[in-house]
């Protein structure tokens, strides 16, 4: 039992050691997720103001422009359509 005590005293560290890497591995890891996390609900927020301003700005056209205009665009977007 004594040998038990010694060897334990002797190994102790190297445990320590061990778990004190694992522990900053996963913290480490974690980190690295919620920055990726972050960036990608960002990238997603710009995309989503520049689809708005996109639709905002096609609507603006849109309006501007008199019912017979507007029919012929939609003819010819129909006719690029069926290719």
């Amino acid at each position: 039992m004594i040998w038990l005590h010694a060897l334990w005293g002797r190994v102790w560290p190297y445990i320590a050691l061990v778990a004190a890497a694992f522990a900053a591995f996963f913290g480490i890891r974690q980190a690295g997720k919620a920055a990726g996390r972050a960036e990608a609900k960002a990238e997603q927020a710009e995309a989503t103001i520049k689809g708005m301003e996109d639709a905002r700005e096609a609507r603006a056209e849109i309006d501007s422009l008199d019912d017979a205009a507007v029919r012929d665009r939609a003819r010819q977007r129909m006719r690029n359509a069926k290719r």
